[in-house]
């Protein structure tokens, strides 16, 4: 994301409340859907980190020197700023590996023939068999370099009322939510979580595919909470993100986090597009 943190603000103050096409606040907009909705652009205000406890999330730290020094130094600004920086581990990590991937191949399906049905419903491909049979039928373009393993995985899963998709599901929130992110939170009396993002911009490697480095994404997403990502510096040319993550519904809190840090630092520099980058396939 290139918008600085005023401006996603801004955006999301015209989403929040609930959507009947979200499963969460679908849920929750029975009974406090309007106590939920807040108006982020009120957390653009000064002093948004003064005394707030944030757990640095240290077993996401160490992966890469340079990361890590981009990164000492934005907690430097945390501090200065008033933030209360404690070193935290978050818990259970390691226990939702292959459940969250299992998650991610049974909703691959129906989520992506609900998409096309509601954004593209003239489209010639109408679900995941058909986007399998396109690739096939157009090998030689759309897999040069590499296959369609996930697609041909998530075409074999059943229904979401299967019990291997409840157990998994079952599994990502319990480790992921009570007994990994509000565990930490609640154990150190934390208001969020930071960390580095994840390593810089890899190259896509044709021959033995991409160099994953690691991520502190994957706690926020498995459980479904809030993260907010806020340029951190750059190693060797490339851009390093902090990140913000909290437990459920409390996007306003990190917004106003994220955006005092963002002023503090002024670490953003917008996207630029050389002519010597070659676009073409």
């Amino acid at each position: 994301m290139t918008r600085s943190v005023s401006d996603a603000a801004l955006m999301l103050a015209a989403m929040a409340g609930a959507d009947r096409l979200d499963a969460v606040t679908g849920e929750s907009s029975a009974r406090d859907a309007a106590g939920r909705a807040a108006d982020y652009a009120r957390a653009l205000a000064p002093g948004g980190l003064k005394g707030k406890r944030l757990g640095v999330a240290r077993n996401f730290f160490g992966r890469a020197d340079g990361v890590d020094a981009v990164i000492e130094k934005a907690l430097a600004v945390l501090a200065a700023q008033g933030a209360i920086l404690v070193d935290v581990k978050v818990p259970n990590t390691d226990k939702y590996d292959d459940s969250e991937t299992e998650v991610l191949l049974y909703e691959f399906k129906p989520g992506l023939a609900a998409y096309l049905a509601d954004y593209a419903p003239h489209a010639p491909v109408k679900n995941m068999a058909d986007v399998v049979a396109f690739n096939v039928k157009n090998a030689g373009h759309e897999m040069r370099f590499f296959g369609q393993e996930h697609l041909l995985k998530a075409q074999d899963k059943g229904a979401l009322t299967d019990k291997a998709y409840l157990d998994a599901l079952a599994n990502n929130r319990r480790y992921a939510r009570e007994e990994g992110i509000d565990q930490v939170l609640k154990e150190h009396k934390l208001d969020a979580l930071v960390a580095p993002t994840g390593g810089v911009a890899w190259l896509t490697d044709f021959i033995n595919g991409d160099h994953y480095g690691g991520s502190f994404s994957s706690p926020a997403a498995v459980a479904g909470y809030p993260h907010i990502t806020v340029p951190a510096g750059f190693l060797n040319g490339l851009p390093v993100g902090l990140s913000f993550v909290g437990t459920a519904f409390t996007e306003a809190a990190l917004i106003g986090m994220a955006y005092g840090y963002e002023q503090a630092s002024r670490q953003r520099r917008a996207p630029t597009f050389p002519a010597s980058v070659n676009m073409k396939a």
